[in-house]
């Protein structure tokens, strides 16, 4: 016979035991759900699905519930499901650019569990917001799911471009002032290296061509073949004036010329 009271006690130990693991299990991920859903979002309020929401929802005027009308014309709702589409595609994208660097971040203990709770939590909503945004394009029309992040892709490309352009074209003042204010301290450069020139003195400045050209070189007037010898007459032999024939031409001046050789 089986003695149930010396087996009571293990039981009841095993009994406690698994009833304290299941309530700290049950108390651990309900305070778990808790600071889960207590943690800041990733990303910012979506307000393109809350407009896609609103409008799907709107009531339709007074007049026209008889006639059972859309608030909404199809259009408007295709366009705002564009938008939608067009800032999950935005989101996307930066999740898949930022999941390398949180995952690094982690591992190296430089971030807590938070904030990898917080980026996961936002990469399964996006899941399922991509998910809605297919659905409802194929309620619109059929297939248009399989394109319609595509259509959202080239629009979002669109409005970069066009922000680009629109950035370019607020600084075009502010370079084109840049520009004048070059343009004229460039002129006052060249101003003031004119006014320098013209103040130089006339004797300092010299041409290219007369400092380029060499002196003249200097002109010999006479030669040793050319001279002339001139002796005087002693000033003691005074002769008559009408004695020249007398004298046989011992009168006056004697040249002796040296002739060329």
């Amino acid at each position: 016979m089986v003695d149930w009271l010396s087996l009571s006690v293990p039981l009841a130990y095993l009994g406690i035991l698994i009833g304290s693991l299941a309530t700290f299990s049950s108390l651990y991920r309900k305070r778990k759900a808790q600071k889960s859903a207590s943690l800041e979002p990733w990303f910012p309020a979506h307000l393109q699905r809350d407009v896609y929401f609103s409008l799907m929802h709107l009531d339709p005027p007074a007049s026209s519930k008889e006639k059972k009308a859309p608030a909404v014309p199809e259009s408007v709702l295709k366009a705002a499901l564009l938008r939608r589409a067009t800032e999950d595609i935005r989101r996307v994208l930066t999740l898949r650019s930022q999941k390398q660097a949180c995952a690094m971040l982690l591992q190296r203990g430089s971030v807590g569990d938070d904030l990898w709770q917080r980026f996961m939590r936002a990469e399964k909503e996006m899941e399922e917001e991509v998910k809605d945004v297919v659905s409802e394009a194929n309620a619109y029309a059929p297939n248009w799911g399989q394109t319609i992040f595509q259509s959202a892709n080239e629009m979002m490309n669109n409005d970069l471009y066009r922000r680009r352009i629109a950035e370019h074209q607020d600084k075009i003042a502010e370079e084109r002032e840049w520009w004048d204010k070059k343009k004229t301290s460039i002129q006052e450069g060249f101003m003031k290296e004119l006014n320098e020139d013209e103040s130089t003195p006339a004797a300092t400045f010299k041409t290219p061509e007369a400092a380029s050209s060499p002196a003249p070189a200097p002109t010999v007037q006479g030669s040793d073949d050319d001279a002339v010898l001139v002796e005087a007459e002693p000033s003691g032999n005074n002769t008559p004036a009408g004695g020249g024939s007398a004298g046989g031409g011992g009168g006056g001046k004697k040249k002796k010329g040296k002739g060329k050789k």
